[in-house]
């Protein structure tokens, strides 16, 4: 009995010291400064596109306390840095004929924002009704066109 009380304490040690460790690797979600922004064509796309896009696709991610923990912060800070090279509104710049077509059709078939982004009441501004996704789909539409927005999707 002692010894298994022992081996249960030296587990516990160990995961705290392991867990204390892999705190001071410095992997978090950065926020470089903001660019340029497309040229929205009404402030209700901005509005909807910052609701249910700019965490992983702008450089104004905001994140919770929690997500600064890793190993969380790991997965957060990779798939931020994902969506960034995908889609970044805050990496914007002018191009003739950019193609506005990919993030409207991600909106569209309800793709993006990911159905997991909402679970458990988490940023739940960006639980968009079919009637937002409608409007946020044609405001990207016509908000991209002409625009190169870091990797795609403008």
């Amino acid at each position: 009995m002692r010894r298994s009380i022992l081996v249960a304490l030296c587990v516990g040690v160990g995961f705290l010291v392991v867990f204390g460790l892999i705190q001071l690797v410095p992997y978090r979600v950065t926020n470089p400064s903001v660019h340029h922004e497309p040229g929205w064509d009404t402030p209700q796309t901005r509005r909807l596109a910052a609701a249910a896009c700019f965490d992983c696709h702008s450089n104004d991610t905001a994140t919770y306390w929690w997500e600064d923990i890793a190993p969380i912060s790991w997965w957060i800070t990779n798939h931020v840095d994902d969506g960034r090279r995908a889609l970044n509104f805050s990496e914007c710049t002018q191009r003739a004929g950019g193609e506005s077509g990919d993030a409207a059709e991600t909106v569209t078939n309800g793709s993006m924002p990911p159905n997991y982004y909402t679970w458990l009441g988490l940023h739940s501004n960006a639980d968009l009704t079919a009637a937002e996704r409608k409007q946020l789909a044609a405001g990207l539409r016509t908000t991209l066109r002409g625009w190169h927005c870091g990797g795609g999707g403008g």
